[in-house]
């Protein structure tokens, strides 16, 4: 062999380790975030949107020049509203895809399926629903809303200026309807409502045949006392529920619906007539007319090329996620969930309502709580809001052997279950 051809060779074996070298750099060069939501199953009406937006989140992050000098790259799977595969597929995106945060997850059955797959792996995942509280865990930032800054603040509004005396509480058949309404019917009682004057029901994923429920509803609105139903109802049984109390007639005017998982998305596909009156209290409204919640707008129609798209609260909250989670990356210098975790507290973000939201000791933020009334266009009508904005109450003051409870993930505390009255940590 010549020394040329030993040349070439060793010239050609050189390349191609340089541009294999160059293709492991270049895959190690990015930073994967995982998108947890459902895209197929009852609940894909509610859950799509916020992969689209967290897509778009990342899309403008890459935008700016991506994130300590690497461009971000999501990582979409389908748990497909099967709540034993969100686990499945949360191991698979921590241990195969090695995301360094996750974003996703609707109803509480799915959070709680993930939960110990964050845990045991130190992953991190962003929670933009809101929930029913009792929990706190070093490896989820909370960023929906906890029942002090939805539930509670809407049967205040109900009782103090609707004149509600009796109440409906219908949920879907799993833990946060269940366990909000928990808090709620003992919350009721302390301001003096009666045994009598509450209802409750429970519904399974996707229930259609709503007639002889609200036949009950009906009849229990019927006593003399004004009435509300406040609902827990998710996904798309929502669909039939609401057409069905046009059905038998039930207006806003005679008993309202307040509910807590019907934004603007679930609207889109419904009859909105019958609606207009009924009532919805989230921390984000899509017709909240602030120059930061315009600029969201435009950029959403921009990327999703459809005007017609409308923006919601559980939207927001990855919007304030994201940009925390970014934030704390950029202030640890590494996207090492230890470091990470310690450097989300304190951080602060505008809110797309004119405000801003920080994450408190808790991992919860603070939030404005808004009640909007629905209108012909699908859109709501904001006819309350508090004056400022709430901290998340992780632990309910209202239930025996949470009312104890802090959580403070600084150090030296570092617990999600502090008792005060014990001192110790491990709850009640």
């Amino acid at each position: 062999m010549s020394p040329l051809t030993l040349s070439r060779r060793w010239l050609l074996a050189g390349a191609a380790a340089l541009a294999l070298a160059s293709g492991t750099a270049s895959a190690a060069d990015t930073i994967k975030v995982g998108i947890l939501h459902s895209l197929s199953g009852t609940m894909a009406i509610s859950e799509t949107t916020l992969k689209d937006v967290m897509l778009m989140l990342i899309e403008e992050q890459n935008k700016k020049g991506g994130l300590l000098g690497k461009k971000l790259e999501p990582v979409v799977v389908d748990p497909a509203s099967n709540w034993p595969l969100f686990a499945e597929k949360a191991r698979e995106l921590l241990t195969k895809h090695k995301v360094a945060a996750v974003f996703g997850c609707w109803t509480s059955v799915s959070r709680k399926s993930v939960l110990p797959v964050f845990e045991e792996l130190n992953g991190i995942l962003f929670y933009p629903v809101q929930y029913e509280g009792e929990e706190s865990s070093r490896n989820v930032f909370y960023t929906g809303a906890a029942p002090n800054q939805q539930a509670i603040p809407a049967v205040d509004y109900l009782m103090q200026q609707e004149k509600v005396e009796r109440w409906v509480l219908a949920g879907t058949d799993y833990v946060y309807p269940r366990t909000t309404n928990k808090i709620l019917e003992a919350y009721l009682k302390s301001k003096g409502v009666k045994s009598e004057d509450i209802m409750i029901n429970y519904t399974p994923f996707g229930h259609s045949d709503w007639q002889t429920i609200v036949a009950e509803i009906k009849k229990f609105g019927m006593a003399g006392k004004k009435t509300a139903v406040v609902s827990t109802i998710n996904g798309d049984a929502n669909v039939p529920f609401y057409k069905e109390l046009a059905a038998q007639g039930i207006k806003a005017t005679d008993i309202p619906v307040i509910a807590f998982s019907v934004g603007e998305e679930e609207l889109a596909g419904l009859d909105k007539g019958p609606l207009v009156g009924h009532l919805a209290a989230w921390n984000y409204f899509m017709s909240v007319d602030t120059p930061e919640n315009k600029e969201f707008i435009e950029k959403w129609h921009a990327f999703i090329k459809d005007k017609k798209r409308v923006t919601n609260d559980p939207m927001e909250a990855h919007y304030i996620g994201f940009n925390m989670w970014v934030k704390a990356v950029e202030k640890a210098g590494t996207t090492d969930p230890d470091a990470v975790i310690d450097a989300m507290i304190g951080v602060v973000v505008p809110n797309l309502t004119g405000g801003y939201a920080a994450m408190m000791p808790n991992h919860h933020i603070t939030k404005p709580v808004l009640i909007g009334e629905i209108q012909a266009d699908g859109q709501f009508n904001v006819v309350w809001q508090t004056p400022g904005t709430v901290v998340g109450d992780e632990w309910s003051d209202y239930l025996e052997g949470s009312k104890d409870l802090i959580a403070d993930w600084r150090p030296p505390m570092r617990c999600g279950n502090f008792n005060v009255k014990t001192g110790k940590c491990g709850g009640s």
